[in-house]
C-alpha cells in the first residue's frame, strides 16, 4: 500500500491547531492512517504554506435556488426576502439544473465535502446522484393555514421517498422531514411531522428576525403584512405568549439532532430553555451560524458571544446564492473574525469541521483526522493564520 504525507504551516486535526512539524499521512484514497513527527515520517513529504484541515461542512444550503443568484436585493428585509423568492423562484427546468450543477462544483472548489440541503423539490436530486459531494437533504415542510396540513404534509412525504431512493455507493445520503419556520407551520402540519423526527437530524428557522418573537408572544409584528400579502387568513392563530422558540420547541422531543439555523435574534434565556429541554430526552441541539446571509437579508449579526459563553455547539452554513454572495465556508469564517475578533481559530475550524459532521450524524467518516476517516483534506492557503486575503483549496 502506498501513502500520501502532508507537511503544513499549521495542522487542524477537527479538535487541536497543531503547530509546524506535524505530518498527516492517509492511504491513496485519502482514508486516515496516522499524524506522526515530521523527523519519523521519512522521504516525500508534500510541503504546504497555510492551515491543513478536514473538509468543511455546511450545514444549511438552499441548492435548489443557486438560479436565484443576485435576484432579490441585499437589505430587503425577511418578510419581503421570503416574499420574493416564494414568487420569484420559478425558471425553466433546464436553467435551474445548470445553476445547481454550477453551485455545487463551486462548494467542491471552495473545500465542502458535506451539505445539509433544504429540498422542496426534487430539483436537486439529479445532481446528488451523481456522488460528488456527501448530503444530508431536509426535506422542507411548511403551510401556515390548518386547512392545507394534510396535502402539504403528503407533498412532502412524497419528496422524501424520492430521496429515500438514493443508494449511493461512494456516500450515505440521509434524509429527514423538516419544518421551514415556527410562523409557516400550523399545528396540525406539526402533529402529522411531529412521529417523523425520531433518530433523525431536524432542521428549522429559527429567530432570524426580531419581530419572530412579537408573532407569538402578542400576535403582531411584521409577519402579519406577509400574511396579507399572501393573503391568508389568520384568524385562527392563538399567540402563545412565549417565544418562538420557547413555542414550538417541545414538538421536536422525538429528534436525535435539532439543527437550529440562523439564530439572529436569539435570547440567552431561549438558550437555557433548549438546553433544559434536550437534555432531558438525550438530544444535541446544535446553532448553525449563516452570518453572510444575515448581513444580506437584515444587515444583522447573531449573538456569537453569548453562543460561546453558554458552550453552545456551532455550526456554519452558507444559505442559498439567493441570499449570499458565494457557497463558502471560509468565507463565513471571515465574516466571523473581523466582527467577534475573540473567537480563536481552533474553534471556527471546529464549527466548520466536526461539530458539522456531528449535527449531520456524518463523524465516523468526516470532520477530523481520526483513523479510519475518510474527511477530504483543504488548505486555507497563508502563513498559519486567516485574514481577509486568506484562499482555500481542496487537497484531496
Amino acid at each position: 500500500m502506498s501513502y500520501q504525507k502532508f507537511h503544513a504551516t499549521r495542522l487542524f486535526t477537527g479538535t487541536e491547531l497543531l503547530e509546524a512539524g506535524n505530518v498527516l499521512i492517509t492511504d491513496e484514497t485519502g482514508k486516515v492512517e496516522t499524524i506522526i513527527n515530521i523527523k519519523d515520517a521519512g522521504e516525500n513529504i508534500q510541503q504546504f504554506d497555510g492551515v491543513l484541515t478536514p473538509g468543511f461542512i455546511n450545514c444549511h444550503c438552499h441548492l435548489e435556488l443557486s438560479h436565484m443568484k443576485g435576484l432579490i436585493p441585499e437589505q430587503t428585509g425577511l418578510v419581503d426576502f421570503v416574499f420574493k423568492v416564494v414568487t420569484q423562484r420559478h425558471f425553466p427546468e433546464d436553467e435551474i439544473a445548470d445553476a445547481i450543477m454550477k453551485a455545487e462544483a463551486e462548494m467542491i472548489t471552495n473545500g465542502i465535502v458535506a451539505v445539509g440541503d433544504i429540498c422542496n423539490n426534487l430539483s436537486t436530486l439529479p445532481q446528488k446522484l451523481k456522488e460528488r459531494i456527501a448530503y444530508y437533504n431536509f426535506i422542507e415542510v411548511s403551510g401556515w393555514l390548518p386547512s392545507v396540513a394534510e396535502i402539504r404534509f403528503e407533498r412532502s412525504l412524497a419528496f422524501y421517498r424520492d430521496f429515500e431512493k438514493i443508494k449511493n455507493s461512494k456516500y450515505k445520503t440521509q434524509n429527514s422531514l423538516s419544518p421551514h419556520a415556527p410562523y409557516s407551520v400550523s399545528n396540525e402540519l406539526w402533529q402529522l411531522l411531529s412521529p417523523c423526527f425520531e433518530n433523525k437530524t431536524v432542521t428549522i428557522h429559527n429567530q432570524e428576525t426580531n419581530f419572530e418573537d412579537t408573532l407569538f408572544e402578542k400576535g403582531e409584528g411584521d409577519f402579519t403584512r406577509m400574511y396579507e400579502m399572501m393573503k391568508l387568513d389568520t384568524s385562527f392563530f392563538k399567540p402563545t405568549g412565549k417565544s418562538s422558540l420557547r413555542s414550538y420547541f417541545s414538538k421536536m422531543r422525538s429528534a436525535k439532532n435539532i439543527l437550529l439555523v440562523h439564530n439572529t435574534f436569539t435570547k440567552e434565556e431561549d438558550v437555557s430553555f433548549v438546553s433544559r429541554e434536550s437534555s432531558t430526552v438525550s438530544q444535541n441541539a446544535f446553532y448553525c451560524l449563516c452570518v453572510n446571509a444575515n448581513q444580506y437579508i437584515e444587515n444583522a449579526l447573531p449573538p456569537v458571544d453569548m453562543f460561546r459563553k453558554r458552550a453552545c455547539d456551532i455550526v456554519l452554513g452558507t444559505d442559498s446564492l439567493a441570499s449570499n454572495w458565494r457557497l463558502s465556508i471560509l468565507d463565513e469564517i471571515k465574516t466571523i473574525t473581523k466582527n467577534f475578533p475573540s473567537v480563536p481559530l481552533n474553534e471556527l475550524l471546529q464549527w466548520a469541521t466536526l461539530n458539522g459532521a456531528r449535527a449531520l450524524q456524518m463523524e465516523n467518516e468526516l470532520g477530523s483526522f481520526e483513523t479510519g476517516k475518510s474527511p477530504g483534506i483543504v488548505l486555507i492557503e497563508g502563513k498559519g493564520i486567516i485574514d481577509q486575503s486568506s484562499s482555500v483549496r481542496r487537497i484531496l
